[in-house]
């Protein structure tokens, strides 16, 4: 006898009724919102769609922005086939398998539209497996990552793609998505019009959290029950930032921290630090921030302050609110009270600039590898000396492509730890100008 006949009996309205955000979930590309740089009329998307032709593309940007949606509706209205992977969960046999069936479609005069999720979890060997099927046009890749391309994603796949960045959420795009979730359930928020400026900004810009907490809301009340922002932070169990109502409040006092931490005053860092506190900011966006201020105005004056802004964010993950915040303004304090450097900084944007204008400019000979027989016939590896060979473990060559010549962009101040740096750099430049160096 089956063990079903025995089963509790689900009503049918409730077995089908699905989350809030995904019943709202766009039907076509006009209906997204918040993204009308891409999507609207004169968007990037539909200039593709209008002109026939689509090309591989990286979505960037941050979660419940529609990135997911938005691949969807774009191999329906471009009649692709429409596959869809996480690269959390999927490994190169997956990835196997999807590039045959996409094969077989092509060989039926379908093209298959790809959309990998968080495709920046993907290795490089993994990454360089899509460059073939993007090449000869098995599959149109649409990869989505909240992570930024430039550093997470292989050179020759973001060559192959177009990166398209969807914006976070503003207060309008979220009211809207508020009003629509109202139709579907025909009945308004029970909420106070404070209350429902709060219930936005602590989405703060995710479409999809905005309709979860929504969701909550309508959970929670009882019959002719109207929450304002107390009642609401206790239903939700989440704080609103007290911003301003285009959240410049925000903008200003992280901007406020972080110039207080760059002009070594740790009682207005502390001060700051602890405003966007107490208004319900993400403690661990705060500490993100502080590990920026490290490697942006500390760096290597101080090689320890990053150590310190990584801990202070293991330790709130440890503790918790309020014990972990603590960590959060120890290192906050470590950081305005620390030398200051930009150094490294500047000398990486130089880099940067540099690389731009030389990408194709090959490294000297006598610096590259030759594990085949052919690489040493052509010299590679000629005239190599391995620096803990030579006297003071320093052989002076010339590591740049020889079209470029020597460059300099570290450029060490005398300050803190960056002092002794600068004396090793000196006797480098000594040594290396000695032993006929550039």
């Amino acid at each position: 006898m089956s063990n079903d006949l025995f089963a509790p009996r689900i009503p049918e309205e409730v077995a089908n009724k699905r989350p809030l955000a995904d019943r709202l979930r766009p039907q076509t590309l006009a209906e997204v919102t918040g993204q009308p740089h891409l999507t609207g009329a004169d968007g990037a998307l539909r200039r593709m769609i209008e002109s026939g032709s689509l090309g591989s593309m990286i979505f960037w940007g941050p979660p419940g922005t529609g990135k997911t949606t938005v691949a969807r509706l774009l191999s329906g209205e471009a009649g692709l086939a429409f596959e869809q992977i996480s690269a959390i969960f999927s490994g190169v046999a997956d990835l196997k398998k999807v590039f045959e069936m996409a094969r077989l479609r092509r060989m039926d005069g379908r093209q298959t539209l790809l959309f990998v999720d968080e495709i920046h979890r993907f290795n490089r060997a993994q990454q360089d497996s899509f460059l073939p099927v993007m090449e000869d046009g098995t599959i149109i890749l649409v990869g989505a990552t909240t992570e930024n391309p430039s550093f997470e994603l292989n050179a020759a796949l973001l060559s192959r793609a177009r990166v398209l960045t969807f914006r976070p959420h503003d207060e309008e795009s979220l009211e809207e998505l508020l009003q629509r979730a109202e139709k579907i359930e025909g009945k308004p928020l029970p909420l106070t019009d404070d209350a429902r400026a709060s219930l936005i900004r602590m989405a703060d810009g995710d479409g999809r959290s905005v309709l979860t907490l929504a969701e909550e809301v309508w959970r929670a009340a009882r019959k002719d029950e109207r929450f304002d922002p107390d009642a609401l932070v206790r239903i939700v169990q989440r704080r609103a930032p007290v911003y301003d109502k285009a959240q410049d409040g925000h903008y200003n006092l992280i901007s406020a921290l972080h110039k207080s931490v760059r002009g070594s005053d740790p009682d207005a860092a502390l001060y700051y630090l602890a405003r966007m506190l107490d208004a319900g900011e993400d403690p661990l966006y705060l500490g993100r921030r502080m590990v920026r201020m490290a490697v942006e105005d500390i760096g290597l004056a101080d090689p320890q302050a990053v150590v310190i802004c990584n801990a202070a964010k293991d330790a709130y993950e440890y503790l918790g609110s309020p014990e972990g915040e603590l960590a959060l303004a120890q290192a906050c304090v470590y950081l305005a009270t620390a030398p200051k450097s930009n150094a490294v900084y500047t000398a990486f944007q130089a880099a940067m600039q540099a690389a731009k204008q030389n990408g194709s400019l090959l490294p000297p000979r006598h610096i590259l590898n030759a594990p085949t027989k052919l690489m040493r016939n052509e010299g590679y590896g000629d005239g190599y000396r391995y620096d803990h060979d030579e006297p003071d473990a320093f052989s002076g060559q010339d590591y740049f492509p020889e079209k470029m010549g020597r460059q300099t962009f570290y450029d060490p101040p005398e300050r803190g730890f960056e002092r002794e740096i600068r004396k090793r750099l000196e006797w480098w430049a000594k040594l290396r100008k000695e032993r006929g160096g550039q």
